[in-house]
């Protein structure tokens, strides 16, 4: 029914998430912006190529032009000219297929299927990667073309006009996206390391409480397993944030401008990203002792190595708080930040030795959690303490300021 209330309400929703979406776009460079500038000059680079074969050209089959400028129209710049070449690549291939079985078979059906068969082959080439199945596109419209042509002198020049608006489409496309606010999406490292350090801190905010109370229930230990196996997933989603930044930097001409300019590299990234993988699968080997400490030990005899083992990771969760609000502009105080907690994290851990040594647990026998449990938190100690120190060595970009 018209004008029914809930209709209503769900289009102010849907009004407020666009507004809210736009708003984003707007205040600082993330997806929405990106996704913005991307739209904005895939239009551009099409309209060119469009101009260019109809108006200029008047080729007979003007769409491949701005086809092919929106098909290559990347994340980063690398990636258009990677792209580019491959495709330009497949779409040769497949044009050059239907000119040898074209002219020597004639527009017959079993021509087509021959050509459709080697075609669809070629594209399974590894070396095209994901442009591979242009080329059997690029085969059938070179074949349509054929067929509508009269003459072979005819036919010859269309199957070169083809390859020759493919060749515009892909300049136009990687000009515009050299010229027109070259993509720099460096912040993709930055993101990566926010999301992997938020997992680790909601983790460690789940269990920090319970393990002060001495809650370990079996839905609370395998809730933690289940989490803390479950990160392969964000981690290459993270690897792949930190090859894009490091893509976005070749053959850019924004590197060489402005706050962009001192960089060379995403070293110190890397090396703090590999350090919160190794966080993360001591976390699941810790968790695994817990879940047997709940199984075989009497938690109420140790409670204060649990209340001490609870601020240990309470003092790792201020850390990830910090790691999960990494910015580059406030390095410098976010690493000042940083090493005052991991100093805090280092008298937790120190705490939980005397708390083991003085308990009398069994660190030596392999049958109980609580070796396994100390040697752990050295281990987290160890990581914390490194990724923090890498973070205090990023270089600082001259010149930079806020960039949100």
């Amino acid at each position: 029914m018209a004008g029914d209330p809930g209709e209503r309400t769900t289009g102010r929703g849907r009004a407020a998430r666009t507004a809210t979406w736009w708003q984003r776009a707007r205040a600082y460079d993330g997806h929405e912006r990106h996704t913005v500038l991307l739209i904005g000059k895939s239009t551009v680079a099409a309209t060119i190529a469009w101009l260019i074969s109809y108006q200029l050209l008047h080729a007979r089959s003007p769409a491949f032009a701005p086809f092919s400028a929106v098909l290559i129209m990347q994340v980063t710049v690398y990636q258009s000219l990677h792209q580019s070449l491959r495709y330009i690549g497949a779409v040769v291939a497949g044009v050059a297929v239907q000119a040898v079985l074209g002219f020597a078979g004639g527009p017959q059906l079993a021509t087509f299927a021959l050509v459709a068969l080697i075609a669809l082959t070629l594209g399974r080439w590894p070396a095209l990667g994901s442009q591979g199945n242009q080329v059997a596109t690029a085969a059938f419209f070179a074949f349509a073309t054929y067929t509508s042509a009269t003459t072979y002198l005819d036919r010859a020049a269309q199957l070169g006009q083809i390859v020759l608006l493919v060749l515009i489409g892909c300049a136009v496309g990687l000009a515009v996206n050299v010229t027109l606010v070259p993509p720099m999406r460096y912040r993709s490292a930055e993101y990566a390391l926010r999301a992997l350090a938020r997992t680790l801190d909601d983790l460690f905010a789940d269990m920090h409480p319970l393990l002060r109370q001495g809650e370990l229930d079996a839905e609370a230990t395998q809730r933690w397993r289940t989490r803390a196996e479950q990160t392969g997933e964000l981690i290459d989603q993270a690897r792949a944030g930190l090859r894009t930044a490091r893509e976005s930097l070749y053959y850019n001409p924004r590197r060489l401008l402005g706050r962009h300019r001192g960089r060379t590299g995403f070293e110190g990234y890397r090396s703090v990203l590999a350090a919160l993988e190794r966080a993360l699968h001591h976390v699941a080997s810790l968790v695994r002792s817990l879940d047997q400490w709940r199984d075989a030990e009497d938690r109420y005899r140790h409670r204060d190595f649990l209340r001490a083992y609870a601020d240990f990771l309470a003092s790792l969760s201020t850390l990830t708080q910090l790691l999960s609000g990494l910015d580059e502009d406030l390095v410098a105080a976010q690493a000042r930040a940083l090493g005052a907690a991991a100093e805090r994290a280092r008298e937790c851990r120190g705490a939980l030795a005397e708390q083991a040594a003085r308990a009398g647990l069994p660190l030596a026998d392999p049958t109980r959690p609580y070796g396994v449990l100390v040697i752990e938190a050295t281990r987290l100690m160890q990581e914390f303490s490194y990724l923090t120190d890498v973070i205090g060595s990023l270089p600082r970009v001259a010149g930079e300021g806020p960039s949100r």
